[in-house]
């Protein structure tokens, strides 16, 4: 057992606990439940329209006086190439024709937008303390720009270079996403899986050379794990999956039970459902067209004619094609409200 201290976190919250953002299986519930309890409660962003950002703040705002961290994607906007699209179609056709999909049922487009002008010039409105990057750093415009408002700017990195370089270009901490972490890996610098390291040994490598503030993510999920993380130098923990069950969250039906069935033995990292690798528990569609697949359309493209085959399976009950996030360490994950999760979490420090 490891026991450890802590002081007030460096962005203003009780607990060294920041929730990670988890797009499509929480909205504002989720912020508001672990800011309250102490932690960092965030806000994945990068699915949503200005509208629905601006009425997820004001839900935050007036339910909390806490700090909270909103939490964007910084990739390139890819344009559509049209032959790889083709042969992206040609791959999934068996799976079109087993559920009667026509052309006309796939959509195309994304559902991703990456931080721009108009959602920095929104936030000028709210003032959120924290806000945090996935896929490297903004513009250095759009960067001072909410500098200037006087948030508290976290990023990921999920190698030592990547740190490096977020901290020369303006980072506030680093959020050292090791390999276990679930959902989309933070790699920006290069698409070399190879690069992609364990968590406590990714923080301690960031710990030795940086002086900014260190948080550790990826397969922390329990008490022990925390107090770990932070006696090897993390000023923080982000943790995501042990929340993935809690009452506050969207996570569907069909998710709990992959989470709760012994499918979660085995996650994998995988490009099939968005165009870039990210970890989450193995399917069919991961096994049979993946997990990596070179004619996957770049992120996030690769989204819009899987989603189809999803909305499919999932009227009937099957995860065949849902992107089923997850971590490697489920052992956190309990049915419980966040605040009481947010509390167990530190019951070792």
């Amino acid at each position: 057992m490891v026991k450890t201290k802590f002081n007030k976190t460096f962005f203003g919250t009780e607990l060294p606990i920041i929730q990670a953002p988890m797009a499509g299986v929480q909205d504002s519930a989720l912020t508001i439940a672990v800011s309250n309890a102490g932690g960092l409660g965030s806000l994945p962003c990068a699915m949503l329209r200005p509208d629905a950002l601006r009425a997820e703040l004001k839900s935050i705002k007036s339910q909390t006086s806490k700090p909270f961290n909103l939490n964007f994607f910084c990739h390139t906007a890819s344009e559509p190439d049209l032959e790889r699209e083709a042969k992206w179609r040609k791959i999934l056709q068996p799976y079109f024709k087993e559920y009667g999909l026509k052309k006309s049922d796939i959509p195309t487009g994304s559902g991703r937008i990456p931080f721009n002008q108009e959602s920095a010039d929104l936030l000028a409105e709210y003032n959120p303390p924290v806000i945090s990057f996935h896929f490297g750093l903004p513009a250095d415009s759009l960067l001072a720009q909410i500098k200037n408002l006087g948030a508290y700017v976290l990023a990921s990195a999920t190698n030592l270079e990547e740190a490096k370089w977020l901290e020369a270009n303006g980072t506030d901490a680093i959020i050292a996403q090791g390999l276990e972490a679930g959902g989309h890996r933070g790699i920006f610098l290069n698409n070399d899986l190879s690069t992609q390291v364990a968590t406590f040994e990714l923080l301690k490598q960031i710990v030795g050379i940086s002086k900014l503030p260190v948080i550790a993510a990826g397969g922390i999920s329990t008490a022990n794990d925390v107090a770990k993380a932070l006696s090897l130098g993390a000023s923080a923990v982000q943790i995501g999956t042990a929340y993935l069950l809690c009452t506050e969250t969207k996570t569907s039906q069909i998710q709990r039970a992959a989470i709760k069935s012994k499918k979660t033995r085995k996650t994998v990292i995988t490009n099939i459902f968005s165009g870039r690798p990210a970890r989450g528990i193995e399917n069919r569609s991961i096994r049979e067209i993946g997990p990596i697949n070179a004619d996957t359309p770049e992120f996030p493209l690769a989204a819009a004619a899987i989603s189809a085959l999803r909305t499919k399976a999932e009227a009937v009950g099957v995860d065949d094609f849902t992107p089923l996030w997850c971590g490697e360490n489920i052992s956190g994950c309990s049915e419980i409200p966040a605040a009481e999760l947010t509390r167990l979490l530190v019951t070792e420090l």
